[in-house]
């Protein structure tokens, strides 16, 4: 069955992973998971992850989600920018997250990017999600 919000299915994944205290989660595999994975492995959120083939042509990633003492990093992960209603963003109107201690994962020209990373390249873009 093809999923409408690869992306959202994803974000779910991991907030239910952490919400059961798991240390790792399994995804499907894509370039955009990969990117947006990429950004949380930067920013600190997550360990890690790593991509693993099942048989040719499909495979999923491995995410390696993180704890400090007990509790989740990622207190909070929300899809903003979804298949029915596309969020985008000029630098200058994008909003910091609680004041600058979360992030917004933003797809850009320059490629996926966190807020503070599109604001040092000057350039906007799709707002994919937000990270507490």
């Amino acid at each position: 069955m093809a999923l409408s919000d690869p992306l959202g299915d994803m974000l779910a994944r991991i907030r239910n992973a952490q919400r059961s205290r798991h240390a790792m989660c399994l995804s499907p595999n894509s370039r955009l998971r990969q990117n947006v994975l990429d950004v949380l492995r930067r920013e600190g959120y997550i360990r890690g992850f790593s991509t693993e083939d099942l048989r040719p042509g499909v495979s999923q990633i491995r995410i390696e989600l993180k704890y400090n003492d007990g509790e989740p990093v990622i207190k909070e992960i929300t899809r903003i920018s979804k298949p029915g209603r596309r969020v985008y963003s000029k630098i200058r109107e994008l909003p910091k997250v609680y004041a600058g201690l979360g992030i917004s994962i933003l797809s850009t020209p320059r490629g996926v990017l966190s807020d503070a990373e599109a604001r040092a390249a000057n350039v906007g873009g799709e707002v994919l999600c937000r990270v507490f």
